[in-house]
């Protein structure tokens, strides 16, 4: 099998992983809860190869389309922000449950929207190269958020020792490690050879993650169903608005078809496998958030499969947007 038809069917391969870890942790329940010392392994392994991917010395080429990257910035890191400020407003004053909220919610995805993006047809390429910047600007700016939007509860909690272990471990250590093998793969064969064969991992590495989080996960789900049910809204709302919002945004900065759609996909996916570690690295009173991370990785991946068809077919039409582009384009003759 070539890499290229592992990655056309991977959709299909998360989908029977996703229902493989749903049957064994209720069959099981006790088992798959085992599964979750496997998670934090797997998934450093995972975000190793998601991060080795991502063009880290090519960083450059993020600023290479101004108006995308400024409208990216924009939606995900103000508009974003404000929205996910707004949902809360309809979920109860439960620590734990928020944290998870926010954690997920205020963080862009930077590993499969590439995948989604190419689906909906949108230009896959923007999202992958600005990768890169969404990673380093929401590792930054996360704290902030969460300080503005729980204040010293979210200070008690990014300052305990495992949350910070977590941290360096499952994401700073994976991430200095691609870096690494980037700056190899630049000056050496070898290098450029290992750096071809890690582009194999994601996706098994993606199945297996999802597979063991939904295992050990689903019990917890379960008994936390009348919680968990409040949040379920809040992210199909989350991902309903989205697109809508992205669309006026691209608009603002007259994007053309294929960015507008990429500029969608980024604002609607989330970076749930990515903080779900910081989640399950919090102490047993805050088990919550990594529960409601999950769920909302569940309702993403629905999500998804509509807004291929949606995206491309409804909210950025290909006529319509080619029909704003001149208009603005005549706008801009005339006043010149």
């Amino acid at each position: 099998m070539r890499r290229e038809q592992l990655e056309e069917n991977q959709i299909g391969l998360y989908a029977v992983a996703l229902t493989a870890g749903m049957g064994l942790g209720l069959w099981h329940p006790s088992f798959g809860a085992s599964l979750e010392y496997l998670i934090s392994p797997v998934l450093a392994l995972l975000l190793y190869s998601m991060f080795a991917q991502i063009p880290f010395l090519q960083l450059r080429e993020a600023f290479a389309n101004k108006r995308f990257t400024a409208a990216l910035l924009m939606i995900n890191f103000i508009i974003v922000p404000i929205v996910v400020w707004f949902l809360s407003l309809f979920l109860p004053e439960h620590p734990p449950l928020l944290l998870g909220v926010y954690l997920v919610l205020l963080t862009p995805c930077i590993d499969y929207v590439v995948v989604f993006t190419h689906l909906g047809r949108g230009n896959a390429r923007l999202v992958l190269a600005s990768t890169p910047l969404l990673l380093l600007a929401q590792m930054l700016l996360l704290p902030v958020y969460l300080w503005l939007f729980m204040g010293e509860q979210a200070a008690q909690v990014m300052s305990a020792e495992p949350f910070l272990e977590a941290f360096l471990v499952l994401i700073v250590f994976p991430l200095g490690l691609a870096l690494s093998t980037e700056f190899w793969a630049k000056r050496q064969r070898s290098g450029a050879i290992w750096l071809e064969v890690t582009a194999w991992f994601p996706v098994p590495f993606m199945a297996m993650t999802l597979l063991l989080v939904v295992a050990s996960q689903i019990g917890r789900i379960e008994e936390y169903l009348p919680v968990v049910a409040q949040v379920v809204p809040v992210y199909i709302a989350f991902m309903a608005i989205m697109p809508f919002l992205a669309r006026l945004t691209a608009y603002a900065f007259h994007l053309d078809t294929q960015a507008g759609r990429a500029l969608v996909f980024s604002a609607g996916t989330r970076n749930s496998l990515v903080v779900l570690p910081l989640a399950l690295a919090l102490p047993d009173g805050w088990i919550l958030a990594s529960v409601v991370i999950v769920t909302q990785t569940l309702v993403e991946l629905v999500g998804e499969l509509i807004y291929i068809r949606l995206v491309p077919a409804i909210i950025f039409q290909e006529s319509k947007s080619l029909e704003i582009s001149k208009t603005v384009s005549k706008k801009s003759s005339q006043d010149k």
